[in-house]
């Protein structure tokens, strides 16, 4: 339980650096300079106020040089992502993989309010990921003694992959080049864990992205021609596989057999 409630703290200072990562990375801005500003006056955010949470509330939601309101999503992006890493840490544990999935929850929220915003997946975020992933989950795999998980891994990233890239070819009006990179990347993820979490992972984004958009028709917020970002349902899709997608995997396999 320490463990679940320090990795949460963690995340909630993870997440207040999402918030800038989410401004600037569609930008083409540095993440690191200049300091945080207020959008509105362009003041400096005093170390004071930038405290994850607890200064939005202090503040009332407003800046404190100019008074024009702060937005909601700041602190909700610092609390989503502090909830997000205490599960994954309440998940995986203390075992050796827990910073690779720390890594995943904090790149893929970042992408899927980005992709809210933009209709777009920034190569900026999106190829190191590759990188990132590989060297984390390969000293995961080494430290736990189970080098054949990185096999698995790399299938799972390029079935993910390959799949992805079938159909941004076949329907490119329904699928972008963003989402196949994303795709690689949660498919290694997904690869580590078993070949149920990949089918899992897989049908529960386009399952999310389904209902969602039949929501969105029916309440005439969307037609069929509309573009949705599809980066949120992949995510989404991807951290339930994470958290339940073997065990979902091994229940319908128990039902067929029946």
């Amino acid at each position: 339980m320490i463990v679940v409630v320090v990795v949460g703290c963690f995340g909630l200072l993870v997440g207040s650096f999402l918030n800038v990562v989410i401004w600037r990375v569609p930008r083409g801005e540095s993440v690191v300079r200049p300091r945080s500003r207020c959008p509105a006056c362009d003041a400096p955010i005093r170390e004071r106020d930038n405290v994850p949470l607890v200064s939005w509330l202090l503040l009332r939601g407003r800046c404190r040089s100019c008074g024009e309101p702060i937005s909601v999503r700041y602190p909700l992006v610092e609390l989503g992502t502090g909830v997000l890493f205490a599960m994954l840490a309440w998940k995986v544990g203390t075992h050796a993989a827990l910073p690779a999935f720390l890594y995943l929850g904090a790149v893929g929220l970042a992408l899927a309010v980005i992709d809210l915003d933009t209709h777009r997946l920034p190569n900026a975020l999106t190829l190191p990921s590759y990188p990132i992933a590989a060297v984390l989950l390969t000293l995961a795999a080494l430290v736990d003694h189970r080098p054949g998980l990185l096999v698995r891994a790399v299938a799972g990233g390029a079935a993910f992959f390959a799949l992805y890239a079938l159909l941004w070819i076949l329907y490119p009006g329904g699928m972008g080049l963003g989402d196949v990179k994303l795709a690689g990347v949660l498919g290694l993820y997904l690869g580590y864990l078993g070949w149920g979490a990949v089918a899992v992972g897989g049908f529960l984004g386009f399952g999310y992205g389904a209902v969602v958009g039949v929501a969105l028709m029916a309440g005439r917020k969307a037609g069929r021609k509309s573009r949705i970002p599809f980066g949120p349902f992949m995510v989404a899709g991807a951290l339930t596989a994470v958290f339940v997608g073997n065990a979902i995997a091994h229940a319908y396999l128990g039902l067929s057999r029946n």
